[in-house]
C-alpha cells in the first residue's frame, strides 16, 4: 500500500531592489535611525510580497508608484517604478506636509524615470 503525500512549498517571491540617480540616499540622510528602520520594513515587504496593503503603497501614474510611511505623526513617500516584473526601482524621497502628494514631487519622479529609462 502507498501512501501519497503532498508537500506545500512556498517560494518567497524576491524582487531586486535599486536606487538610481542618488535621490533616494540624499533622502535616507535626512531620516532618523527609527524611521529607516520603519522604511527598511516596508521595502522588504515589496520586495518580497506578491501583494502590498494600500496603506503601503499607490499607483500615482504613467507607472508611477509611491512607497508610504507614517512614523510619529510625520508622512514620507518614496517614488518607485517597476522595471520588468522582479526589478523595483526607488527615487527621490520626501516628507509629505499637505494632504495632496504635490505636484512638483511627482513631476521630478517622472523626470527621474524618463532619465532612468535613457540611461538604461
Amino acid at each position: 500500500m502507498h501512501h501519497l503525500t503532498t508537500f506545500v512549498i512556498f517560494a518567497i517571491m524576491e524582487r531586486l531592489i535599486i536606487t538610481y540617480g542618488g535621490y533616494f540616499e540624499r533622502f535616507l540622510e535626512t531620516l532618523s535611525y527609527k524611521e529607516i528602520i520603519k522604511l527598511n520594513y516596508i521595502i522588504s515587504l515589496l520586495e518580497t510580497s506578491d501583494r502590498m496593503p494600500a496603506k503601503f503603497i499607490k499607483y500615482i501614474r504613467d507607472g508611477l508608484f509611491e512607497l508610504r510611511m507614517e512614523y510619529s505623526s510625520n508622512i514620507y513617500r518614496v517614488f518607485f517604478i517597476f522595471d520588468d516584473d522582479n526589478i523595483v526601482v526607488l527615487f527621490n524621497g520626501f516628507q509629505k506636509k499637505t494632504q495632496k502628494t504635490p505636484l512638483k514631487e511627482i513631476e521630478l519622479a517622472l523626470e527621474i524615470k524618463e532619465a532612468y529609462y535613457a540611461d538604461k
